[in-house]
């Protein structure tokens, strides 16, 4: 039996040793959302976190992921259906048009925010060529990136400064 995390649930599931995670994912448990481009890994359209850190799935066999946790496309968006800034950003700059490659995309997107590499476009787009888009997206990806990152800090400045003002205000005895 592997046991794992998928999107903050438990799950325990009994594997074929030679079952990828893309596979599991998608005949038992239902996700959808991660897509099977290549089954090669040369797409990235199978694109899931794996404790954090982006991994192609189709590649990832599944008792890899024992013990561990597994996000996905699914648990990005606020449980209300809010979309995820970098969610926003895509429809913002047309950073899709098919949308299949969009799930994988959007979850290599947020580990190259969450990751620093957002330094520039060449850093983006280096670090997201593990993507492929066949609809050639390519510009507002990046551009939606870009601007999901600029979210992202700016969001962080503001928590960062509601912290140092809170805990002055404490010190202070305000």
């Amino acid at each position: 039996m592997t046991v794992f995390i998928v999107n903050g649930q438990k799950v325990d599931v009994d594997l074929d040793p030679r079952e990828s995670l893309l596979d599991v994912l998608h005949t038992r448990l239902q996700l959808f959302g991660t897509k099977k481009g290549c089954d090669h890994g040369q797409c990235g359209a199978c694109t899931v976190h794996l404790d954090g850190r982006r991994v192609v799935s189709c590649l990832t066999m599944a008792v890899q992921a024992d013990g561990r946790e597994v996000r996905t496309i699914e648990d990005v968006a606020a449980e209300d259906g809010t979309l995820h800034p970098l969610q926003e950003a895509f429809i913002d700059n047309d950073g899709m048009q098919c949308g299949y490659c969009t799930p994988g995309q959007i979850m290599s997107g947020l580990a190259c925010i969450a990751e620093g590499h957002t330094g520039d476009d060449d850093e983006i787009r280096e670090y997201m060529s593990g993507n492929l888009c066949r609809c050639g997206a390519y510009v507002g990806i990046v551009a939606a990136i870009r601007q999901a990152a600029g979210q992202t800090a700016t969001e962080r400045m503001a928590t960062e400064r509601t912290a140092t003002e809170q805990t002055a205000s404490e010190q202070t005895g305000a």
